[in-house]
């Protein structure tokens, strides 16, 4: 990719080379672009040898490749990186102010993915107005890398450190990949799908009309957007190439409680669509039953372990739970009970009174339901629609970024 690395007049402008160094390395094609204070920290020679090109930082120099370089530069760059991001720099962009190359290159950058890595003295930082000025950007899409706390310039200690160049270089990376449609890169995510099968004799079972398509749909969803999941499924004729995508198969819901508990302590997130039969037969028979003439068969029931109340159970900070309701009736009362019940963020409510919703169809009409109380129900859309809307609406990106809201 191409990136842009602007570099303003602060003390932490000496670690831009050191991260124009690591995007080179990682095969990145890189532009510096400097303010005329920043000059006095890291010098033209080193930005220009570091990166292998060309220096920006005068509006109106003769030297510059096009009349409007600032525009030119926007045209070529894919994102940009703001190496020490100076509270005067944030003001400005926050304003919609563009008075030296840098500026003018940010506010023609608007509609490309910009990051900053602020740095500066901690009563700086704490200023009301430069925290304005933040949350103005961050509703503008900008992204930051927070500044650490330690030692500053000024002899003094508390936030304001500039992040280091390998943690902005990562938050980077990231930030292309949400860009790119990759925003759940590096994050491992389980995804139940199917129904189970609890076996009366080596024939018979009792199971459930799920045919796994949501499942499925969910699994391909979250791999499009760069997770890698981990897809436990009982049985079913569907088949899946999504890259990322790891299949254990199953039958029972004992053995699926198994792949999923053994899974889920490595994973952020967990959608566990799967159908799981409540109650088994307390006894297999090991070959086919004979009818025994006209006395019927009386078959005795226990209960299956909680999958989703397990991994609530065990659910520890930082990872998402998102459970599956299929209700006939007091739909939402019951989903809501649910989710309280088995400690899960979200809950997604499917109701067999829906036409064209339920076991075996194309298409599905959900209300998503939050532990705050917000829920969202979509139209009848496709399975992998209703799939994308879930993805978005309840699994935070890798940085811990939070879902869309559920009101747009």
């Amino acid at each position: 990719m191409n990136i842009i690395v602007g570099i303003t007049g602060g003390i932490a402008a000496y670690k831009a080379p050191m991260l124009v160094r690591l995007l080179v390395k990682a095969g990145h094609a890189v532009r510096c672009v400097a303010t005329e204070h920043a000059l006095e920290f890291v010098t033209r020679l080193t930005l220009e040898t570091v990166s292998g090109n060309s220096l920006y930082s005068d509006l109106f120099a003769p030297a510059n490749d096009h009349s409007t370089e600032h525009i030119a530069l926007k045209d070529w760059g894919d994102a940009m990186v703001v190496t020490p991001a100076t509270a005067n720099i944030i003001g400005k962009l926050a304003s919609g102010i563009g008075d030296d190359a840098l500026s003018t290159l940010l506010l023609s950058f608007s509609t490309k993915p910009v990051l900053m890595a602020p740095a500066m003295n901690t009563q700086m930082w704490e200023c009301p107005a430069v925290q304005r000025n933040i949350a103005t950007l961050k509703a503008d899409g900008i992204r930051f890398v927070e500044p650490a706390e330690g030692e500053l310039a000024c002899g003094t200690s508390g936030k304001g450190r500039m992040a280091e160049p390998e943690e902005i270089a990562l938050a980077l990376e990231q930030m292309m990949d949400t860009a790119a449609g990759q925003w759940l890169k590096g994050q491992r995510v389980l995804v139940t799908a199917g129904p189970t099968y609890e076996r009366i004799d080596s024939v018979r079972f009792i199971g459930n009309y799920s045919s796994g398509k949501m499942g499925f749909a969910l699994a391909e969803a979250l791999a499009a957007h760069g997770a890698e999941v981990e897809l436990v499924t009982g049985p079913t004729a569907l088949k899946t190439n999504a890259r990322g995508v790891h299949r254990t198969d199953v039958e029972s819901a004992r053995e699926m409680y198994e792949a999923a508990t053994r899974v889920w302590p490595s994973c952020k997130a967990a959608i566990l669509s799967a159908a799981v039969a409540d109650y088994r037969p307390e006894h297999t028979a090991d070959h086919k039953l004979k009818k025994q003439g006209d006395a019927g068969m009386t078959l005795t029931l226990v209960q299956n372990p909680d999958i989703l109340a397990t991994l609530g159970q065990t659910k520890q900070e930082g990872q998402t739970l998102v459970g599956f309701a299929l209700e006939t009736d007091n739909e939402a009362a019951n989903a809501q009970r649910k989710l309280e019940r088995k400690n899960l963020d979200y809950i997604v409510l499917n109701s067999l009174r829906d036409a064209g919703a339920g076991f075996g169809v194309d298409t599905n009409r959900v209300t998503i339901m939050g532990r705050t109380g917000d829920s969202w129900t979509s139209p009848l859309l496709s399975k992998r629609e209703v799939a994308e809307e879930i993805v978005r609406r309840c699994i935070k990106d890798a940085a811990g970024h939070g879902p869309t809201p559920m009101a747009d």
